[in-house]
Order: structure tokens, then C-alpha cells, then sequence
């Protein structure tokens, strides 16, 4: 079979060039043949997550005009990453990754095919739509563990950061670019128009997957996966720049990120919005976010640790000023710094954890990652939205604003704490 014949044989790469200040040296991951190949088909199919995204929010919200139940269906969409992205993280250090993924890209095609087909055929449901977010959202706690964790096995150690800094570039066009189209294509043609865009989009991440050439990756001798998962939240808690930055970003996701959820309540109810400006919206949300991952690709190395409570910060303080505009113009400047933040935060601390661990942990460390990231933000969209139907979008916004710089400033002291105790020693 190609795909097998493929897999065992070995990538040449050129050796990475001595890394430079420059703005080109973000670009040195694209040296790795892999990750040009995985770059261009998960930009195709991001675009065409991102348009489901926000088409099945404002769906949801049309049918039912209640701020509760869109935070239920994104909370449905992600929660599952909370429970089961440890055991997701464990498999991708027991298999290969590359063919982990393709069975996880094929099933997540599967699922956009049939929310096309229901919805297309005017016959969907709010609980069908809230069965198949939970249904990604198990088919996520397998995948994004993975897919981060694969990176590694794209470009190598040494371009591992700009590879880290080059997904989130990736993650954020498709997140100007989806929505954007979302919003266009949800007021001319209907939301089932955009899940089945996304279905085909999955083809090309597929293809890109099949045409890879991958080392085999050695398999170390394994124990009772249970086993494996305590090892590795037991070395999570004792590695303490994992645990911190594990921390800050729960407590950033399950109070400030969780804002996302309800933005299609923000963009009609509060700026008097139809689908065109939410997706004004989210690509401003995306073009911020842009700016912080390019950010993150010039962050000295003797910032990274202080970069993701500086961005928690940020974001807290953002969040609370956007909660209180009401106005689409001043709403999508105030995004603008409140997204580059949030993404300076992830994206510092996701480069953090992936430096850290140690290759033999690093799946495990990568779904903690997703489980405080992915996993704590429907905890979050679930309170919002009930806080939201009780003292407004507004207040339930600013409330989550101040947690998160609350986080902030218990991390900054925790840090100055452990400084003054390296400097004492």
C-alpha cells in the first residue's frame, strides 16, 4: 500500500539554518517538505471548520434565541477534550500518529457531511445539532493531541518553535478568512451550505496526510495505558513550568475564551447584528490573533516564561473594554488586542510545555495542554451563558475579564516568589 511504503521510509531535510532576528526565520519550518504538505491542507480544512463553526452557532441561536443554549452546544462541542484528551494524548504516544490522524480528519468529514445533509434537507433538529458537536468534540480529543504532538515529527527539535508559530499563523488566516465567508454565504445561501464546504474540505488535509513521507518512530516499551496517563499527569504536576502554564491557561480558557461562545448573542442583541457583522466579528477576532502568533515567532527566549501572564493580563483588561462597546466598529478594534493576547497567551505557553517535556511525554503533555485550553473553555460557555440569561452578555463578559486577571496576578507572584527563592539559594 502506498501510504505503508511511504511511512517507512526517511524525509530528507535540509539542515536548519542558524536562526536569525529576522521576520523571514519564521519561515524556516517550511524547509520540512511534511510540513509543507500539512500546512497547506489543514489551512483548506480550517477554513471550512471555521465556517461550520460559526454557522452552527448563529443556527442554534435563529432557532432558538437563547444564550443558553449556544453556550449547551459549544460546551456539548468541547467538553468531551476535558475527559478524554488524557486518553487521547496517551494513544498518540503508543501509535503512529500520522495514520491516528487520518482515521480522526475522515471521521470529522464524516460529521459535517451529515449536519450538511440534515440541515440542507430542512429537517435538522437543536438536539441533533448538539449530538454532533459532542460527536466532534470526542473525535477532537483524539485529534488535537495528536496533531500537536505530530509537529515534532514534521520539522525536528530545532524548528520546533517556528513550526509552533506558523500553526497558529494557520489557525488564525483560516479564522479571518471562514468566518468572513461564513457570514456572506449564511445570508445568501444558509448555514447548510457552509457545513457541507466543510465536509469537502477535509479532503485536502486527507491528501496531504496520505502523501507524507514519515520516520518510523521508535516504540518504547509500554505499561497499562491507565498507568501511562498517571505517570503523566504526576509529571505534568511536578515539572513546574507545565503546571503553571497549565494553570494560567485553564483559568484564561474557563473565564475569558469562553466569550467566544457567545458572540452570536453579542452580535444581535447587543450591536444589533445580522450574520454579516458576526463574521466581521470573528475574522476581527482572527486578524488579532495573526498579529500574536507572528508576535510569538520574535519573543526573545528569555521572555517565554514571562510572556503568558504578561497576555493573560492583556486579554482580562481587553475583554472587559470590548464587554462594554456598543458600537460594530469600536467592537472589532477592541478584538483586535483582546484576540492577540488570548493568542500570545496559548501560543507562549504551548511553545513552553512542547520545550519542556520530554519526547516520551510529550503527547500526554500536549493533550493537557488541550484539556485546559480546549477542555476548560465549555465550562466556561456554559456559565457565561447561564450568567448571560441572568445580568446580560455584557456582565457575564466583564466578570469572566476580571478572573482572568486575577490568574494573572496570582501567576506573577507565584513567579516573583520562586525567583526570590533561586536568588536566596
Amino acid at each position: 500500500m502506498l501510504m505503508t511504503s511511504l511511512a517507512m521510509s526517511t524525509p530528507i531535510d535540509l539542515p536548519p539554518p542558524p536562526l536569525t532576528p529576522t521576520a523571514l526565520s519564521l519561515l524556516r519550518a517550511f524547509r520540512h517538505r511534511n510540513y509543507r504538505l500539512f500546512f497547506s491542507g489543514q489551512l483548506v480544512s480550517l477554513m471550512g471548520t471555521w465556517m461550520q463553526s460559526v454557522a452552527q452557532g448563529w443556527l442554534v441561536y435563529t432557532m432558538t434565541h437563547s444564550p443558553l443554549l449556544l453556550g449547551l452546544t459549544s460546551f456539548c462541542s468541547q467538553v468531551p477534550v476535558f475527559f478524554i484528551a488524557p486518553f487521547g494524548g496517551t494513544i498518540s504516544d503508543r501509535v503512529d500518529r500520522r495514520r491516528l490522524l487520518i482515521v480522526t480528519q475522515g471521521l470529522s468529514m464524516l460529521q459535517a457531511a451529515v449536519l450538511a445533509t440534515l440541515t440542507l434537507t430542512h429537517v435538522v433538529k437543536v438536539w441533533e445539532i448538539v449530538a454532533l458537536a459532542f460527536s466532534m468534540g470526542l473525535i477532537n480529543a483524539f485529534d488535537v493531541p495528536t496533531r500537536q504532538a505530530f509537529t515534532i515529527e514534521m520539522v525536528g527539535r530545532d524548528d520546533l518553535r517556528n513550526a509552533i508559530a506558523l500553526n497558529s499563523v494557520m489557525f488564525n488566516l483560516a479564522r479571518v478568512i471562514g468566518p468572513s465567508a461564513a457570514g456572506l454565504i449564511v445570508a445568501f445561501a444558509g448555514e447548510g451550505v457552509c457545513f457541507a464546504l466543510n465536509a469537502f474540505s477535509y479532503a485536502a488535509v486527507l491528501a496531504s496526510l496520505v502523501f507524507m513521507q514519515v520516520a518510523v518512530r521508535p516504540r518504547p516499551a509500554h505499561e497499562h495505558p491507565l498507568r501511562e496517563m498517571q505517570a503523566g499527569f504526576v509529571y505534568a504536576w511536578r515539572t513546574r513550568p507545565i503546571r503553571v502554564a497549565l494553570m494560567l491557561v485553564a483559568a484564561s480558557s474557563c473565564f475569558g475564551a469562553a466569550y467566544l461562545a457567545l458572540m452570536p448573542a453579542i452580535a444581535r442583541d447587543v450591536l444589533h447584528q445580522g450574520s454579516e457583522g458576526l463574521g466581521f466579528l470573528m475574522a476581527s477576532v482572527g486578524v488579532g490573533a495573526l498579529c500574536g502568533a507572528y508576535v510569538l515567532s520574535r519573543v526573545h527566549d528569555r521572555h517565554l516564561m514571562l510572556t503568558p501572564v504578561v497576555s493573560a493580563a492583556g486579554f482580562g483588561l481587553c475583554l472587559i473594554l470590548f464587554a462594554h462597546s456598543h458600537w460594530l466598529p469600536l467592537s472589532m478594534a477592541l478584538l483586535l488586542p483582546t484576540a492577540f493576547c488570548l493568542m500570545l497567551l496559548g501560543g507562549s505557553s504551548n511553545t513552553i510545555l512542547q520545550t519542556v517535556a520530554e519526547d516520551r511525554m510529550r503527547g500526554r503533555v500536549v493533550a493537557f495542554y488541550a484539556m485546559a485550553f480546549m477542555g476548560m473553555m465549555p465550562w466556561g460557555s456554559l456559565l457565561l451563558g447561564w450568567l448571560a440569561t441572568r445580568i446580560g452578555v455584557g456582565a457575564a463578559v466583564t466578570g469572566g475579564g476580571i478572573v482572568v486577571i486575577a490568574s494573572a496576578v496570582v501567576a506573577w507572584f507565584d513567579r516573583s516568589a520562586r525567583l526570590r527563592t533561586a536568588a536566596a539559594e
